[in-house]
């Protein structure tokens, strides 16, 4: 039996990958990667060998049967996503959960991840949060924000440069102008920033400011 390693991979900055990462990556039989040239930088930057194959939402369907049964002929794999924990609004939970379904052994590595770091440092309560990624993009969009608005923990999501601005303005509908808002932003990287006050004030200094790269966004919960 071989054995499945979800390794987490750095969300900027390459100081953040782990030596046993590392380790994993390089003594593993094959490595499912989400983008292929993506994951070759980091590979090549830490000196890594082993090969890749394409392990994408638009393909994880089809191959899942196939990986399983090469995992229970005795290959080690690892999957590894463009950035942070492989599942987190990424590729991965159909092949764990195929893995765990046929005794597979399944390891997830602890590594990097962008909404733990937006979270702490957004001062919002972090004792109880509720993590709800991408919110739907037209569907049952409205019917998720009226839900939401009535949660009483800190929310985490997941948002795109061009639909923030859409978002903090429905949160200012929803939510009210005067709830806590913190939008973490570029991560690690070089122009990392975070920009916490009302939905209203951070809506407005968005508007002002439109913004760029990846972004986390961290919403007090209703009292």
């Amino acid at each position: 039996m071989g054995k499945l390693y979800l390794v987490p991979t750095p969300i900027g900055n390459l100081e953040d990958m782990t030596f046993r990462a590392v380790r994993v990556l390089k003594e593993v039989d094959v490595i499912l990667a989400e983008d292929t040239r993506t994951s070759g930088k980091l590979l090549q930057h830490f000196d890594i060998g082993t090969p890749m194959q394409s392990h994408h939402m638009h393909n994880e369907h089809k191959t899942v049967d196939t990986l399983v049964e090469r995992l229970k002929a005795g290959q080690t794999m690892a999957l590894i996503s463009d950035a942070g924990t492989p599942a987190i609004s990424d590729p991965g939970f159909l092949l764990t959960r195929a893995c765990v379904a046929q005794d597979v052994p399944v390891a997830c590595l602890p590594g990097a991840t962008a909404f733990v770091p937006a979270l702490v440092n957004s001062g919002l309560p972090n004792d109880r949060f509720v993590f709800e990624g991408f919110l739907p993009i037209k569907k049952g969009r409205q019917t998720r924000l009226q839900l939401l608005a009535e949660e009483p923990r800190t929310i985490i999501l997941y948002e795109s440069p061009h639909k923030l601005l859409k978002t903090l303005s429905q949160l200012v509908s929803f939510f009210g102008e005067d709830r806590p808002v913190s939008v973490s932003r570029e991560l690690t990287k070089l122009y990392e920033e975070t920009v916490r006050g009302t939905a209203a004030s951070v809506l407005e200094h968005y508007t002002a400011k439109p913004p760029k790269g990846e972004i986390v966004l961290v919403i007090g919960g209703k009292k």
